[in-house]
């Protein structure tokens, strides 16, 4: 089994997406810019395992640094993450691959970051206890 990790960025009310994007994205002040930084530098080496707009959003300079695994929802959870034992795995993509995987995930990195404005997705809290479950 791999080192199964998380690492993301939640609004000051657990926001975490808006229209298939992070809601603050673009933002130029410096905390947003050093999370992005952050994500790069940790994820860097490592395996990206997410649904596929999070995989299409990681620029094509950071691509080479990390394998990206884009999961699908018939993929059984073990024997997806059996393919990288003794690697380090990040799972991304908000909440339908954090339904599934959030159980297996050993470290979660969150970032509470200052936006507080709109959002259609959310961090769901059960997902850092009870194995995930709702």
């Amino acid at each position: 089994m791999p080192d199964v990790r998380s690492m993301c960025a939640i609004g000051l009310s657990g926001q975490i997406g808006l229209n298939g994007h992070l809601p603050w994205e673009g933002n130029p002040d410096p905390e947003f810019r050093e999370d992005v930084a952050n994500f790069f530098r940790n994820t860097r080496g490592h395996v990206l395992m997410a649904g596929p707009t999070t995989c299409r959003a990681v620029p094509a300079y950071e691509r080479q640094f990390m394998t990206i695994f884009e999961l699908r929802s018939h993929m059984d959870p073990l024997e997806t993450l059996a393919q990288f034992a003794g690697r380090v795995v990040y799972i991304g993509g908000g909440p339908p691959v954090w339904d599934v995987y959030a159980k297996y995930i050993r470290h979660w990195d969150i970032t509470r970051l200052p936006y507080d404005g709109p959002a259609d997705r959310w961090f769901n809290p059960a997902w850092l206890v009870d194995n995930g479950q709702k």
